[in-house]
């Protein structure tokens, strides 16, 4: 990100690419703390992204599979399971899916419009 993006950012737009900081961290911290395997880690990093093959079909669908596999819900709920359940898989799956989330958010990927890929909720900020 370069200094003249980060110069016409809004202050919520700011925060909330400090917060996707911390959760992906967060989520690294806990996933090297459980000695998960750092190759699991990278193959399923950009998994989430396969997502945005629902494009092909048009942006509307493209927006709810994107969105669907790109909110935190799902890897909390997931993350939960895992841990009431004993799943270090789950966990790990969870925190790997997290980490995927909050880096996304880092770079402006957001939540999607059904009206074009790059309309997010971050750019409505």
């Amino acid at each position: 990100m370069s200094n003249s993006t980060l110069s016409r950012l809004s202050l919520p737009a700011i925060l909330e690419r400090l917060e996707a900081i911390a959760i992906a961290a967060a989520a690294v911290i806990a996933y090297a703390y459980l000695r998960g395997d750092g190759v699991f880690f990278i193959v399923l990093l950009f998994l989430p992204d396969v997502s945005m093959i629902g494009y092909l079909a048009n942006p509307r669908v493209g927006s709810v599979i994107y969105d669907a596999v790109h909110t935190y819900l799902v890897p909390a709920v997931l993350l939960l399971v895992g841990l009431a359940f004993g799943s270090l898989v789950a966990v790990q799956i969870a925190l790997i899916w997290i980490t995927h989330i909050g880096i996304d958010r880092l770079m402006g990927y957001g939540l999607k419009y059904p009206t074009a890929f790059k309309d997010t909720h971050i750019q409505r900020i």
